[in-house]
């Protein structure tokens, strides 16, 4: 998962696009970038692997000069993760253009025997989103116009769709031109639009959620549409073409159920609201399953549950308290490389307020259970601090599957999930009793008023809304994502080879 802004305006873009960048952290926190363009159309890139506070300084932010630019926050999908495959890429050909994406093309492999054999292009890394790049540049190539036209990039676009599989939000800069985005044809992956008037003209902002419209204090236009691409030019004129032929609106459910803020808007859908609805539906079939439970206490694992407890709470009639505090400077846990490090971090991120505890039967709440080492150990640590009984409900149905666009979810074998039932689940976890979340109750919580047509669940129903995944392709990322893997990659210390595809 990553995050991706970009802005045009009529003054310097570098500290907006950097605080737009620190709101967005959550999105990723291995690394971050941020390119931007002067009048002149020369281009000024500062990269590199931690988080935002950490990558940028003042004597970076100074020499990020222009009134466009755009960034990036990346956790890696795949493979190892290095500061060569931080974002943004970019290439010089033609006109000069960056890119930043969030999400994963599923015919990477097709796509790089392409660019090499067919198109000429060379790639030095093993990131997809190089790939996208160099796709829509060679797309690009064939405009006639010394500068490219809005139809120019629409028709480049249009060609993207046609070529690449898979997820992708992504922004995009052309030297001297402009900033343009575009999601796939699915909307897997989500962007909106916000804009602000000021005394030189309107100013325009792409982002992957609307919080970092709200909190950079631009007006929220409207999220992209699948398949859309919008192109703003560097004197913020704005133009917007419907570039895939059968868009259908497939939003990501894991957006709403972990990875988005709560005080983001996405395809219509209060994150926040989705997550309350999801504690009601939860609470009556706790009351459906075990209509005689003796929960005492209802506690959030935070952060991200803590919208579902708060309303399973008041709907169970329960006291909400909140029993774990948290060490806001540690990441996520589940998409930390390495089974090692994970385990460490637990007890670093957390810790149990006792009294919340001690002879109490306790219903914990987490938004999902993927390799359950997480909840183990926060399962044992309210045992350690006195509770009577241990229970846990899961706001999210079984992690059954892997997810190929763009989350970097473990290989199948190591979900606690994968071949357990729930009992068998709930053993391995060492609770008392477990509940997940039914899916139809899932998807119902969150498309209550939307125009979404169907959303992504591959992750829990191994349906994947793209239609090209299938064994061979789960075999890959298996390869890929499984924490031998991880751990192997770590012990190279980020040393990148330069090749030719060949």
């Amino acid at each position: 998962m990553c995050g991706i802004i970009g802005i045009v305006g009529h003054s310097e873009v570098n500290q907006a696009i950097y605080d737009g960048l620190t709101v967005l952290q959550h999105r990723g926190q291995d690394a971050a970038g941020i390119m931007t363009c002067d009048t002149d159309g020369k281009f000024y890139l500062r990269k590199d692997n931690g988080l935002v506070k950490d990558v940028f300084h003042t004597r970076h932010m100074i020499r990020l000069k222009g009134h466009m630019g755009i960034g990036h926050v990346r956790y890696p999908t795949a493979g190892c993760s290095t500061s060569a495959e931080s974002q943004p890429f970019y290439v010089n050909s033609p006109f000069g253009i960056s890119l930043a994406h969030n999400g994963n093309l599923t015919n990477t492999k097709v796509l790089k025997d392409e660019l090499f054999q067919t198109d000429r292009r060379h790639l030095n890394t093993g990131s997809d989103s190089e790939v996208l790049l160099n796709v829509l540049a060679h797309e690009l190539q064939n405009s006639t116009n010394l500068t490219p036209e809005p139809s120019d990039i629409f028709k480049a676009v249009t060609e993207v769709h046609r070529r690449c599989k898979g997820a992708y939000a992504a922004v995009s800069m052309i030297s001297g031109v402009g900033v343009l985005a575009f999601r796939d044809p699915h909307g897997i992956r989500p962007a909106v639009i916000g804009k602000r008037e000021t005394v030189q003209g309107t100013e325009y902002l792409i982002a992957s959620e609307s919080v970092a419209v709200d909190i950079l204090d631009f007006e929220f236009v409207r999220d992209i549409e699948p398949g859309e691409c919008v192109f703003i030019d560097k004197n913020g004129q704005f133009y917007s073409q419907q570039c895939a032929e059968n868009p259908i609106k497939s939003p990501c459910i894991f957006e709403y159920v972990y990875f988005a803020r709560p005080d983001s808007m996405m395809d219509g859908i209060s994150v926040h609201k989705s997550r309350m609805r999801m504690g009601t539906k939860l609470a009556k079939k706790i009351m459906r399953e075990f209509s005689d439970h003796d929960i005492d206490v209802v506690i959030p694992i935070p952060d991200t549950s803590r919208s579902a407890a708060l309303q399973l709470s008041y709907d169970l009639n329960v006291v909400y308290r909140e029993g774990f505090i948290k060490n806001r400077y540690i990441g996520r846990t589940f998409i930390m490389p390495g089974q090692t490090m994970r385990k460490k971090s637990v007890r670093q991120k957390l810790n149990a307020i006792d009294l919340e505890f001690r002879g109490k039967n306790v219903l914990l709440v987490d938004d999902s259970i993927v390799r359950g080492t997480t909840s183990q150990q926060i399962v044992q640590m309210a045992r350690d601090a006195g509770a009577k009984k241990v229970y846990l409900a899961s706001a999210a149905p079984p992690v059954r599957f892997p997810n190929v666009y763009g989350i970097d979810m473990p290989s199948a074998n190591e979900f606690v999930a994968h071949d357990r039932n729930v009992e068998e689940i709930a053993a391995e976890l060492g609770v008392d009793w477990l509940i997940y979340q039914d899916l139809d109750d899932l998807v119902s919580a969150i498309n209550k008023k939307s125009d979404v047509e169907t959303f992504d669940t591959s992750c829990f129903d191994g349906e994947y809304i793209t239609g090209d995944i299938d064994a061979n392709y789960l075999y890959y990322i298996d390869s890929m994502r499984n924490d031998n893997t991880k751990e192997a990659n770590d012990k190279t210390n980020g040393v990148i080879e330069l090749h030719n595809n060949a």
